[in-house]
């Protein structure tokens, strides 16, 4: 069975890489993945959301450092640049991830960033003013989980 610090490397060099296969590969098949704008993602649908974002962002560049391993559990930092979508705004976005491992492989992935310093860097002055509202992040996390879904039936995959 692999070390878990390197399954965690493995996971972040094929995201770098753009190699949503080989990214996946690491996710075991019971895999639950959360962050600010993705909440409770299970199985296929934690998968698809990163074979989505790979396939959209086709300029995004991710570094990734201090990678760290005890036991079951693993965190690192990484950091992703790219065009927002709509607005085609630059975002730098630093992200806290904590992870579990199961099997060799992550069942458990958990993403930390600031949900209101990305909207300001996503949607401008109103992201800046208002990001930190409820109303506006659940907004996000709608319009999110939406184009999710979305992908997810045009890909057969629901």
């Amino acid at each position: 069975m692999p070390q878990n610090k390197e399954i965690i490397e493995k996971f972040y060099t094929s995201f770098q890489n753009k190699d949503s296969k080989t990214m996946l590969e690491c996710y075991h098949e019971d895999i639950e993945f959360s962050d600010p704008v993705f909440q409770n993602l299970k199985g296929i649908q934690a998968k698809a959301m990163w074979m989505m974002l790979i396939e959209k962002s086709p300029e995004l560049k991710i570094l990734f450092s201090n990678i760290q391993s005890d036991g079951d559990f693993a965190s690192a930092d990484w950091e992703a640049d790219y065009p927002f979508g709509k607005t085609k705004r630059q975002i730098h976005n630093k992200i806290h991830a904590e992870f579990q491992l199961k099997d060799g492989k992550i069942i458990n992935h958990k993403d930390n960033f600031s949900l209101w310093k990305w909207a300001g860097m996503a949607l401008g002055i109103s992201g800046v003013l208002l990001g930190f509202t409820s109303k506006i992040q659940n907004k996000i996390r709608s319009e999110a989980m939406t184009g999710l879904t979305m992908y997810m039936k045009r890909k057969r995959l629901l």
